[in-house]
């Protein structure tokens, strides 16, 4: 049995949507909502929204590459979100919505160099790739009520207009990669 895991922590708008999609993914064995790259000691979910920390809202995705590669879980994230739009998703504006890639390894930085490639030589963006590719640095876990949010609110009005639809998206692109439910109860 492999025991192995690996982490990489990816800001792609608001964490909620984020952490929604990589909580359903096969391979996928931990999913966990915080704040990375910015400047102040153990910053408050209110001190990022001000956008003045340089700190961006991520998520840190565990997971096993016998069952996903980091190649595939960036194939979802880039998928999921707008890697076009800066320091923007949708109505969420300011520097803590940027998209980003922070990695912990050379190894995970060749990766995200080349899927980063693929997606510009594919054409595929309506315009220029503006997702930030930078090592960890100050990274903290987000506050307790911010884990799991879509699971435990999936009726709240962002969750249902805003997190739902990205949560299908990822369903309907890669239903290769849904977790099946698990047959022991």
């Amino acid at each position: 049995m492999n025991t192995t895991t690996e982490t990489i922590t990816l800001g792609g708008g608001c964490f909620w949507c984020v952490e929604a999609v990589f909580e359903q993914v096969e391979g996928v064995v931990a999913v966990e909502s915080g704040y990375c790259n910015g400047h102040v000691k153990n910053p408050t979910y209110e001190q990022v929204c001000t956008g003045d920390t340089g700190y961006a809202e991520v998520v840190r995705v565990t997971f096993d590459p016998a069952r996903i590669g980091l190649h595939q879980v960036l194939e979802i994230f880039f998928v999921v979100h707008d890697p076009t739009t800066l320091n923007r998703q949708g109505n969420d504006v300011g520097t803590q919505y940027r998209s980003g890639i922070y990695y912990e390894s050379p190894a995970h930085e060749r990766t995200a160099r080349e899927v980063l490639g693929e997606l510009v030589a594919s054409g595929a963006c309506s315009g220029p790739i503006v997702t930030e590719l930078a090592p960890l640095a100050n990274y903290s876990r987000a506050e307790a009520y911010h884990q799991h949010y879509f699971a435990n609110h999936p009726d709240q009005g962002y969750c249902a207009f805003v997190v739902a639809p990205k949560v299908e998206k990822f369903r309907k692109t890669f239903s290769r990669h849904v977790r099946q439910a698990s047959s022991t109860a």
